[in-house]
């Protein structure tokens, strides 16, 4: 049998809508979907994700049960730095001591695991990773 990810729905407040156009715009995602209150971006390697207008303000745990965060792959070191700098430039901050390179998380020498993580507007967890040579 062969599986894969077909989509996953993240409840979000529309208020921060732009937020999550721009990113995914700037990680090269495009809109499959959109209504007033749904939104789908594609990418050109996975699944889909959507965004659905949700304005229950429950605190969120990222340590609770359930997910934890999103990750995101890029193809080059360089393309985590400018994510580092779309961040920052949209005042976004980096959580947890990052961007850094995880050694921890490597399994050869050679290889880096170098990843940013953030909060979005609706305090979802996300990491943007790169995972490669050195």
């Amino acid at each position: 049998m062969k599986s894969y990810i077909y989509h996953l729905q993240l409840n979000i407040s529309f208020a921060n809508l732009a937020f999550y156009k721009g990113l995914f715009a700037f990680l090269g995602w495009s809109i499959i979907f959109e209504t007033l209150d749904t939104i789908g971006f594609k990418s050109n390697h996975n699944g889909d994700l959507w965004f659905v207008d949700n304005s229950s303000m429950e605190k969120l745990d990222y340590d609770k049960k359930g997910m934890n965060h999103l990750s995101i792959r890029v193809e080059k070191q360089s393309n985590l730095d400018q994510v580092v700098s779309y961040l920052k430039e949209n005042n976004i901050e980096s959580l947890f001591d990052t961007p850094r390179h995880r050694p921890e998380f490597t399994s050869a020498q050679n290889e880096t695991y170098y990843q940013v993580m953030f909060a979005t507007p609706d305090n979802l967890l996300f990491e943007i990773v790169y995972i490669g040579a050195k």
